[in-house]
Parts: C-alpha cells; sequence; structure tokens
C-alpha cells in the first residue's frame, strides 16, 4: 500500500507544478490550494477508519477498504461540483482567498492521484465500486525482488520530499525566509 506521505507528496507536487506553469491568474489559484490538494490526496484512505468503526459488523478490513472510497465516483461527485460552479457569480461561493470552483477541483485531483498511485503501485482499486467489483492495477510493487519491498515504499517518500523541497527552494526562493 503506498504510504500516506506519497499520496500527500504526489497530488501537492502535481498541483504545484499546475499552478506554477500553467494557471496564469496566482489571485485565482492561491498557494493554500497546493496544501488542500494533498491532504485531498489522502482522503480515500478515510475508509481505514471507517473500518474500525464498523468492524463490530463483522466486516473484515479487506472488505472495507478500498472500496467505497476507492473508486471514480468520489473524484468525479467532487469534479461535478466544480463544473457546476464554474459559471456561477454568486458571491456567497466564493470568498476573497479562494473560489469555491478550485477547491472542488483541487480535491477532485488529489483523490484521483491517490486512485492512481494505489492501482499502479501497490495494488488494486474497484473503479466502479458498488456498480462493480471489478479490480483493476498494475501492482508494480511486485515486480521488485522481494527483499526490497519494505525499503521501496519509504525511499519513494524520501525521494518525493526532497525533489519537492529543492523544486521549492529554487523555484520560490524559499532560503530567504530562513
Amino acid at each position: 500500500m503506498t504510504q500516506a506521505v506519497t499520496h500527500f507528496l504526489v497530488a501537492a507536487i502535481l498541483v504545484n507544478l499546475f499552478r506554477d506553469f500553467v494557471v496564469k491568474n496566482k489571485r485565482d489559484f492561491p498557494l493554500h490550494l497546493v496544501l488542500i490538494a494533498g491532504i485531498a490526496g489522502l482522503l480515500p484512505d478515510f475508509d481505514v477508519a471507517a473500518f474500525w468503526i464498523l468492524h463490530y459488523s463483522g466486516l473484515t478490513l479487506a472488505e472495507v477498504h478500498r472500496t467505497f472510497t476507492h473508486n471514480l465516483f468520489v473524484p468525479l461527485l467532487f469534479l461535478v461540483f466544480g463544473i457546476i460552479l464554474w459559471g456561477s457569480k454568486n458571491h456567497y461561493l466564493e470568498s476573497k482567498h479562494i473560489k469555491l470552483r478550485n477547491l472542488f477541483f483541487v480535491i477532485a485531483f488529489g483523490v484521483f492521484i491517490h486512485l492512481v498511485l494505489d492501482a499502479t503501485v501497490s495494488g488494486l482499486i474497484m473503479p466502479f465500486y458498488p456498480l462493480s467489483t471489478l479490480a483493476v492495477g498494475l501492482n508494480i510493487i511486485n515486480f521488485l525482488p522481494v527483499h526490497f519491498h519494505s525499503a521501496f515504499l519509504p525511499s519513494l517518500d524520501a525521494v518525493l520530499l526532497m525533489f519537492w523541497m529543492i523544486y521549492i527552494g529554487l523555484k520560490h526562493k524559499i532560503s530567504s525566509f530562513i
């Protein structure tokens, strides 16, 4: 299973790169949306917390984890809310610091990235659950030698964190704050 740090960092890094190189008006896409995207990258794993509530009903962790929060309907729901708000001129839905539609878009993106990471790096997801129990995924960690399994995911976290810190240091001149 991909670790929480990886889920946070990949979503935050990708949204940060999008903000730095694609977004023209930084006021419409403030930096704290990068943080929100990272947090959204963790959201699907709240089904583990739900397990601790549901386990009294006899359900196992395998029956709960990667089911109802690890499907394409979750990011699609946030995407639809963002699209609905796209043309809205309602000032109650926007503050001077954040456009609500952008909030929904980065949450949808963070959750989607979580699903992609789980399906490619370390396991299977059921993208159309509860309509289908079809499980898909590459599970590339299984292609590594067994003695690398325990070191791969923490190493991935370390590499991602170093990449992001170097990028932030170079792009945003973070050293001037030290």
